[in-house]
């Protein structure tokens, strides 16, 4: 038979012919089209997608497009995207705050009330499913030169052991020369404590019990009434509260160091809710102690999550005031005391420590805090964790436990220098926390220097890494229009299908029930080279689809009915039509990610037995290598093809009630 050329064949044909004629006419820009025309035709071809995998575009409505900031798979298989007022400083004054639900299953979307600005907040998957939000915008910056009245914290102190002091916004605090400041936020004085104390005679002999009063002690930000050098102030002095008269005015002041026109930094807030994923709705619960801007928070083993650093209500970092989240009581407690710089990358290890992998997303000194280490939270130690190349080029850096969890491996890639700066790492590292002194050691290098780089484990034991920039919010055109897997047994990396999107600061992407990945987001400072013209925010929602879904269909594994949790034994059952195919077994938690900082995601290897008709997975009973919450189930062949994921519910252990951890 005659060989007959497909119409799309033709037409790819003569479209590139037509532009090779007009390319020899001295046409560049026809040259750049035909280039473009091929590589659509290249990598539509099923050759190139059973090789390297394939990116498809998601298209939304303009309501449904928000600035994704956050990005959490919950247990019913939909994504939250959330914005919050979303880097904009108009949304932020208007309080226009969004978050979107996403259903990858339909590609439909839900607009979610937003009760506060959840901006840069941190995040958490809780035992029962929900997602803990915490923390997020109080006061957007001020940059250097645009800053026109003074302003800084202002420590109110309270004397009183009988009242508590409420203050509202817009009070006034004096100087002793006079100049007025108003505070911005509402603030809370507890009431002073009561210290007692024997007294002695002159010969030593015990005397009556003595009290005396220690002030407690609040802090609010606060602003020069006036503008210009009248507020400036660099020396210590005590302020009086306009409005309070007789023993309050006495009992109740302001103490201020320092007030300037230099910048002032992003505020937190102390606000905290559950995200319920069958209500799809925000559930507020009690604050936590410190405001929060940029914290992270772990999910540990025994079903609490810690919150950590953050930018607090005066725009410090947090010194290192870390607290708990009690679910069952919706109530936050005191924490061990140890600094991190902001968004730390910290993973729950077996055993029950913390690893700080080095990785953050930026404020703090450069010499305090950023150095790695193992923390251990009951005696609240910390020992550091030598051999990572590049060590000042952790910010922006990913890091992901890789799989399985049980090698207890922990891999940094890529990052750049603290704040602004141009440099980048191509270097990637990997620790071995099995070793009696755990050192990391090089690993294979990405292709180029790159921040900002997502890492997503994926059910086959790969880990696949797209993104990202070169320079410091994509600066100078540098996105990476690159992807690729990251093969733990070999220390290699494998070249995957390049995406159409860039994505640099404020980008996330995760794992998805079916085997794809979904990226999101991106706010680069520029859209040019040349950096002239102002960036924009990344709307577009780009889903990778891996090469092991181009495998036969007909033979990719398949789990049918079984349990909602796993037994008390640590099984569970799920019926199959092929077990014979079936390799191995994978236990995956959801990702909760921002600022390439996403510390849930953790791969388990499961026991597997299999029947005529169905397989059994043994979980291991390990909360701390299998922290309580909701887990995908992947299964796979020989091959790595995964099968779609079956949500299955692991339960916390019984525990006696949480107290302040010894040495906080």
């Amino acid at each position: 038979m005659a060989y007959r050329p497909s119409k799309r064949f033709k037409n790819t044909v003569l479209g590139t012919g037509a532009v090779v004629v007009l390319a020899a006419l001295n046409a560049p820009a026809a040259l750049s089209f035909a280039q473009e025309r091929y590589h659509s035709y290249k990598i539509g071809q099923s050759g190139y997608k059973i090789r390297y995998g394939s990116w498809g575009l998601v298209g939304m409505d303009g309501e449904y497009r928000v600035n994704a900031m956050h990005a959490a798979l919950l247990h019913t298989g939909k994504v939250l995207l959330i914005a919050g007022s979303g880097n904009s400083q108009k949304k932020f004054d208007q309080g226009t705050f969004d978050t979107v639900l996403w259903d990858p299953k339909d590609d439909s979307f839900k607009k979610i009330p937003t009760p506060e600005d959840f901006f840069c907040s941190g995040h958490s998957q809780l035992p029962d499913g929900r997602l803990l939000v915490a923390g997020g915008t109080a006061r957007y910056e001020v940059l250097d030169g645009k800053v026109t009245r003074a302003g800084g914290g202002m420590r109110v102190k309270n004397e009183s052991p009988d009242k508590v002091v409420r203050l509202k916004k817009g009070t006034r605090f004096r100087s002793p020369s006079g100049v007025e400041y108003v505070s911005k936020f509402d603030v809370t004085v507890p009431k002073a404590t009561r210290e007692f104390e024997t007294a002695y005679g002159e010969k030593g002999r015990r005397g009556p019990w003595q009290s005396k009063v220690v002030a407690s002690e609040a802090r609010v930000f606060v602003e020069a009434v006036r503008a210009g050098a009248e507020g400036l102030t660099t020396e210590a002095a005590q302020y009086r509260i306009l409005g309070l008269k007789g023993k309050d005015a006495d009992d109740v002041y302001g103490l201020a160091e320092r007030l300037s026109v230099e910048k002032q930094d992003f505020q937190g807030i102390k606000s905290a809710y559950e995200f319920d994923p069958k209500a799809e709705k925000y559930v507020p619960v009690d604050p936590m102690k410190d405001a929060r801007w940029y914290p992270t928070l772990v999910a540990l083993q025994d079903g609490r999550a810690l919150a950590v650093s953050g930018l607090n209500d005066v725009g410090d970092v947090v010194p290192g005031d870390n607290e708990y989240y009690e679910p069952k009581t919706k109530k936050w407690s005191r924490g061990p005391f140890r600094y991190f710089p902001t968004y730390p990358a910290l993973f729950l290890m077996q055993g029950g420590k913390l690893l700080y992998t080095g990785s953050n997303a930026g404020y703090g000194p450069a010499d305090k805090g950023r150095e790695p280490g193992v923390w251990d939270l009951k005696d609240n130690t910390f020992r550091k964790v030598a051999g990572l190349a590049d060590p000042d080029r952790l910010e922006t850096s990913s890091s992901v436990l890789l799989p399985p969890a049980q090698d207890q491996r922990v891999m940094v890639l890529g990052g750049g220098g603290v704040g602004e700066s141009k440099l980048s790492s191509s270097r990637t590292a990997i620790v071995d926390l099995k070793e009696d002194a755990p050192v990391f050691r090089s690993s294979a290098r990405l292709p180029q220097g790159t921040r900002y780089l997502s890492s997503v484990l994926l059910p086959d034991d790969s880990v696949f890494t797209t993104g990202g920039s070169r320079d410091y919010r994509g600066r100078g055109a540098s996105d990476v229009y690159k992807a690729q897997f990251y093969h733990p047994r070999t220390d290699s990396f494998e070249a995957a299908a390049d995406p159409t999107v860039g994505r640099n600061y404020h980008s996330e992407a995760l794992l998805l029930p079916d085997g794809r990945i979904a990226t999101f987001g991106s706010d680069p400072l520029f859209a040019d080279k040349d950096n002239t013209r102002l960036g924009k925010f990344e709307h577009r929602l780009e889903v990778y689809s891996p090469p092991y879904l181009y495998r036969d269909p007909a033979l990719r594994p398949v789990l049918g009915a079984g349990p909602a949790e796993v037994g008390a034994d640590g099984r569970a059952t799920f019926a199959t039509p092929h077990p014979e195919r079936i390799r191995r077994a994978r236990l995956m938690r959801p990702s909760a990610v921002t600022h390439t900082t996403d510390v849930e995601q953790r791969s388990v290897e499961l026991g597997l037995t299999r029947t005529a008709r169905s397989v059994t997975v043994d979980v291991p009973q390990d909360p701390t290598l299998v922290p309580p919450g909701w887990y995908m189930l992947f299964v796979t062949d020989a091959d790595g093809t995964p099968s779609e994921a079956k949500w299955i519910r692991v339960r916390e252990p019984e525990r006696p009630p949480a107290q302040d951890t010894p040495g906080a």
